[in-house]
Parts: C-alpha cells; structure tokens; sequence
C-alpha cells in the first residue's frame, strides 16, 4: 500500500474550515488495496457547465461554417441554376462535416480550449470530407462537381476555425480571470510536484488550477502550510470527492506505477475523474515523445531532436524565401529609418556587433544604430546601474540612446536590417539569440547545445517576455527551441512576435 499525505492548495482555502487550535494533524492518502463500491454520481462530478456551453458554442460555430461554406460554394459555382441535386448535396454538408469533426475528436472535453488540438481535429475533418465525398462520388457513379468541392470544403474549414479561434480566445480571457477551470489533484514526490505544479500554474490558458498536492509520507513539504486549514486522514479517493476534483496528475514517481496505478485509474474511471500521468521528460515538445507497444508493454519513445540533414534544409529555404519576401516588404521603412538615424545623431547607419552563430562560428550581426558614436567606451561607467538578467547589460533609460533610437527599439526596427543576415546564412528568421563571443565562454556544456541551430531574428526568449528574462530563463527557452523546434513552432513564434513587438513588452 503505498501511502501519501497532503497539502491543500491555497485556492480553496477560504472554503475549508479551520483546524481546532493547536491541532497538526496531516492526512493520510492511500490508494485501497480494493477499490470501494461507487455511488452513482452526484451533481458536483458531471459536466461542468462551462463545457456544456462550449461544446454548445462549438456545434453552432461548426455548423454555420458547413452552411456558409456550402451555400457560398453553391453561389459560386453555378449561380442562380442550382438544380435540386446539389441543393440536396448543399443540405447534407453540414451534416456530414458535424460528424467528420465528431470522428476527428473535436468535441472530446479534453480538447476544449487548447487551441493547436482543436484546430488540427478540424483540418483532419476537412481531410477526411474531402476523402468522404470523393469516394462516395465514385462508389455511387455520381458526378459531384470539382469545383463545388474545391470550394465547399476549404472555405468550411477556414469558417471553422475561425470560429474555434474565437471561442479559445473567450475562454482563455475567462481562464485567466479564473473562470472555467479544471481543479486539479498532483499526486508524487516533492520535486516533481512541484516542477509539475509550477508548470501548470505558469499557463493558465490550459485551464488547470491546482487545489491540492499530495506527498509520499516522510518527504517534507517544501512551502508552509497554511495554519488554518482543516485535516483529516483520508485516501485519495476520498479527496476526490471532498474537493471535487477533476483531474488527477501523477508526476513522475516509481512508487505510484504498475498495477498501484492501474487501480487508480480504474477508481477514477467510475467517478469520471480525468487521469494524467506527467513522463518526468520537461522541456521536449508533444511530437518527438511517442507510445509504442513492445514486448507486450506500452513504452514511451523519444526522438532525437532534428539538428541536421532534410529538416535543415527545409528550414534553410524557408527561411531565404520569406526572408527575401519581409527584406522587400519592410525596404521602404529601411530607407526612412537610414535616413532619419544619419540626419539626428553623428555615426554609421548601422551597427556591427561579432555574434556566435551555429557551431560556434563568428559573423558580424547587423542593426541600426540606436546610440551615440562612443556607447561602448561609455559602458564602463554604466555598469553599476545595469538592470539586465546578470550577464547581458540593459537598462531601461540608457543615456546612450538617442531620441531615435528609443522608438527604434521599442517596436524592434533597430533589428529590422538582420533580415540581410537571414539571407546570407548567419541567421534565421527564428531561433535562439545570437550571443556575443564573452557570453559563449561563460557557458556550461548543457548551454552549448542551443548553437546546433542557427540563432535567429526572433525566438522563444522573443515572445516571452524580452529583456525582463532572467539569464537562466533566456537559456531555458533557448535551449527548449534547439531541442523541439519545427515549421509550424517558427511559423507560431513569428505570429506571437508581430503581438509581442506590438505591445512593446520587454523592448528597452
């Protein structure tokens, strides 16, 4: 019997009663050597009503776009001859694309609100549509028209996910208000409960709240206890019940495995309470860990990280191309920003700055200068006032900087001329930030890996929060992309850093 006691998470406190003074007493949690007999489910373990609106919401938005889709694939095609066959087609659309969405879980609760799993259920749909009437037109010998499905079927797609887009964006403002969560139960040792629970309540859009945390007995609690918190010895179904709990996350812990575990699940299975076990591997992405049967057993299996070969080259092209087709776009902004950097302060145009970039060589990064002609010999006597994150020197109001060069950086401008970078190869348009020669000497042999990828004009550290990181979660981040990066992770960040540049967060 493996045997855990419990710390009640602070969100819920003003709902317990306080504990008889002088009273410290801990609980203890076990998972029973036999599972106890299920009362039918009460009021507080069924759907929460958040759900029921969202898969609600979710129906009609898929709904509307299977209509607007196909009654505007319909106009297109044929205009006003629409014969009855294809109003007929037009009819049942909806009701096939309702049930390919269904197929591809996209109203699994699970899903609700994450966002990149819901919108690929509905690109898999949109497959799986066009794979349904495809075959359909040829088992039947029915002549469906090319270009009503054409049509039809992406402009549904995009209506879909258009519609998801709005309903995640509603509730990941109602998440961060505290609303429409899922309260939470972590279950394992003391470091991995709390890497579990620090990851969780770092990204409140994921809609998990942790109300409780639960310990093998003898390890110690790493935060006070509140004082007034009632104690009770009970087990972890128990706990279930009292503090209606959802979801039950088992970090990484040899004891609370095998057939201790199974037993668990098949608990909470009968009360409708979620179970998610936590790998212990942090900071590698979801597609480069896989389940795999082997001898019998379901292991989980690791890819290597893409450093090399065909995924560089892809990543290569793309980054030439786009980055050929931004240098054109922005080109008229380069002229004016030239302009107005050489007509308001003395100096270059632009500054050169030796960067380390993939496998530790050295090119000149480009930017437009921003600071007086002698900033550097100047640095010396800043250093006292330096705000940055220990190895980077910043500071928020820089006497060096000059008029210019403040709004320069606070929409990120000054960068704008490394795109000549990106095409000559030193760069790419997204990885780790390029660092200077005197930081890649203070690096540890860990750090050293975020230079198997090439450093990029934006990045991880670019979307999250800039020059307030610390140095450890600069490298954090750095090293997080070097292991897991891809097209669609550097296509996500280019989007955030458009967001990110136009709030100005962490720009000084």
């Amino acid at each position: 019997m493996t045997e855990f006691v419990m710390s009640e998470g602070l969100a819920d406190s003003a709902d317990l009663r306080p504990a008889p003074s002088g009273e410290r007493r801990r609980p203890v949690w076990v998972v029973p050597d036999e599972i106890p007999a299920i009362v039918p489910l009460s009021a507080r373990f069924t759907e929460a009503r958040w759900v029921g609106r969202y898969r609600r919401a979710a129906l009609t938005a898929d709904l509307a776009a299977a209509v607007t889709g196909g009654s505007l694939a319909l106009v297109a095609r044929f205009g006003a001859q629409i014969n009855l066959g294809y109003i007929l087609v037009g009819a049942l659309l909806p009701i096939a694309w309702l049930a390919c969405v269904a197929l591809q879980r996209g109203y699994e609760t699970r899903y609700f609100g994450t966002g990149p799993e819901e919108f690929r259920s509905i690109i898999r749909a949109a497959v799986a549509l066009t794979a349904l009437v495809a075959i359909t037109s040829y088992a039947t010998k029915s002549e469906v028209a090319r270009g009503f499905v054409i049509l039809a079927v992406p402009m549904t797609c995009l209506a879909a996910m258009f519609g998801r887009w709005v309903l995640h964006r509603s509730i990941s403002w109602r998440r961060f208000a505290g609303r429409c969560m899922r309260r939470v139960l972590v279950v394992g040792r003391n470091d991995q409960v709390t890497t579990l629970r620090r990851h969780l309540e770092e990204r409140p859009a994921d809609g998990y709240i942790v109300v409780a945390s639960c310990l093998p007995r003898g390890d110690a609690f790493e935060e006070p206890e509140p004082e007034r918190l009632g104690r009770t010895e009970m087990n972890i179904l128990a706990a279930v019940d009292q503090y209606d709990v959802e979801v039950v996350a088992v970090a990484a812990d040899p004891e609370l495995a095998g057939y201790t575990l199974r037993k668990l699940s098949w608990a909470l299975e009968q009360r409708g309470v979620e179970l998610i076990v936590s790998p212990g591997i942090v900071e590698v992405a979801g597609p480069r860990i896989s389940i795999r049967p082997v001898a019998g057993l379901s292991l989980l299996h690791l890819e290597r990280p893409s450093v090399s070969g065909g995924p560089h080259l892809l990543k290569t092209i793309f980054d030439r191309v786009l980055g050929c087709l931004l240098l054109l776009a922005v080109s008229p902004i380069l002229i004016v920003t030239a302009v107005m950097v050489k007509a308001t302060s003395r100096g270059p145009v632009l500054f050169r700055q030796t960067r380390v970039g993939r496998g530790g060589e050295q090119f000149s990064m480009l930017k437009f200068r921003t600071m007086v002609a002698d900033a550097e010999e100047r640095k010396a006597d800043l250093q006292k006032l330096n705000e940055g994150n220990g190895v980077l020197f910043k500071l928020r109001d820089d006497p060096r900087v000059t008029r210019v060069g403040k709004y320069l950086r606070r929409f990120s401008i000054d960068e704008l001329p490394q795109l000549v970078n990106v095409l000559r190869g030193d760069m790419s348009l997204v990885g780790p930030r390029p660092p200077l020669p005197a930081e890649v000497a203070k690096y540890q042999i860990d750090d050293a890996r975020r230079m198997l990828v090439k450093p990029g004009l934006t990045g991880l550290w670019q979307v999250s929060g800039r020059s307030d990181l610390t140095w450890e979660e600069s490298m954090r981040l750095d090293l997080r992309y070097a292991d897991n990066w891809s097209i669609a992770l550097d296509l996500l960040i280019l989007w955030k850093t458009a967001r990110a540049v136009l709030g100005s967060d962490g720009a000084y």
